[in-house]
């Protein structure tokens, strides 16, 4: 029976990104997912700066669009535009970005198996891989995303809930590509829990919107508001598709004594942005370190990597469903604070990563976080 240090459940960015960190720090790592590469997969295919400052391997290679204006509208109605000082997202997608790390994977030493499915044992240490053979491995890692099985087999994840999204494509031509060049539109306010969404790519650019599961039955209406705004049928929209935005509850377990969650299967997602990618690389960072001591003897368990995650993305989460629930509740109050030059300065700190939490934010520019803060409150 073939053995390893570390499997990998899930080739995405946080599972791939987990196997190359520690590929490189010298483990033996099997990486499996039961899709075969590339792949497509529902997801704005937005990483900010301070995402990619936390990527194991610069990804440029599959990046189509340098994000800089931030253009932000209230109810399809009163709108600011914000310019920032350098490219604060950079716009890629799913099916390219994920085939490129998982190359890196293999390229680093990982084996990889695609269209594999991997059936965890009673114990923990031993799986069954689609075709009868058995492995046993040190340490699993749970990485399939939202809609995986790892986390409920491995009895984590519990107290992680759901928001939804639906977006489709609308390819240049059909819409002006200089319109929407080097530039986010948001709708917010417009959708309870979430908001709507315009993000370039190479050849299209992406319509969507998210909100709470209830929401749910209404997205096919809150997406034809958005295209009806900017001028395009939605039947234009190619590639449709719905997914889940998982939200980890506090105190959720993602961690046991030699199995862990990374990324969107531990519900790591910002809750007002539905943004992941900042958090699964985090995740993959901290998740190697708890690995690596565990396999050096130097703790018996994993149970370090949850206090860990705590400490990284806690604050930053606790000030964004703060905004999500000022959003809901008291939705032009917040607006006028949103759209304030000095919240603005905070934003674009936050995304190019120069703030980890916006409490980090010190004096005359926490005012509006204040603000923000006590519209949430509840």
């Amino acid at each position: 029976m073939k053995a390893y240090d570390a499997t990998v459940i899930g080739g995405g960015p946080a599972g791939s990104a987990t196997a190359i960190r520690l590929a490189e720090a010298g483990a033996s790592v099997l990486l499996v997912d039961k899709a075969t590469f590339p792949r497509d997969k529902p997801c704005g295919g937005g990483m900010t700066l301070r995402a990619v400052k936390q990527c194991p391997v610069d990804p440029t290679p599959v990046v189509e669009e340098l994000v800089d204006t931030v253009e932000l509208r209230f109810r399809y109605d009163d709108e600011v535009v914000r310019h920032a000082k350098e490219p604060v997202v950079w716009m890629t997608q799913r099916r390219r970005l994920d085939a490129f790390l998982i190359d890196t994977a293999r390229e680093r030493g990982v084996e990889v198996r695609e269209g594999t499915t991997a059936q965890i044992e009673a114990d923990g240490r031993e799986l069954v891989l689609s075709g009868g053979e058995r492995i046993r491995s040190s340490v699993i890692v749970g990485a399939d995303g939202a809609n995986g099985t790892a986390a409920r087999t491995l009895k984590l994840g519990d107290g992680i809930t759901h928001g939804v999204a639906y977006e489709g494509n609308a390819p240049y031509g059909t819409v002006s590509q200089e319109r929407y060049a080097k530039r986010l539109v948001l709708e917010i306010a417009d959708i309870p829990g979430g908001y709507a969404w315009v993000f370039p790519k190479g050849d299209h650019a992406n319509f969507g919107v998210g909100g709470w599961m209830s929401e749910g039955p209404k997205l096919r209406e809150h997406l034809q508001r958005l295209c009806d705004y900017h001028g395009i049928p939605v039947g234009a929209l190619e590639h449709l598709r719905g997914h889940r935005l998982p939200l980890r509850g506090a105190g959720t377990q993602i961690a046991g004594e030699r199995a862990l969650l990374v990324g969107d299967a531990a519900g790591l997602i910002d809750p007002v942005s539905g943004d992941g990618m900042y958090e699964c690389f985090v995740s993959s960072k901290l998740a190697t370190d708890a690995i690596l001591d565990l396999l050096a003897g130097r703790t018996s368990t994993l149970a370090a990597y949850q206090p860990a995650v705590d400490h990284a993305l806690s604050p930053l989460h606790k000030a964004s469903w703060k905004l999500k629930h000022a959003l809901d509740r008291w939705p032009r109050a917040s607006w006028q604070v949103a759209r304030t030059q000095l919240l603005w300065k905070t934003v674009e700190h936050l995304l190019r990563g120069d703030l980890a939490a916006p409490g980090d934010q010190r004096g005359l520019a926490r005012a509006p976080l204040r603000a923000l803060a006590l519209l949430g409150r509840g």
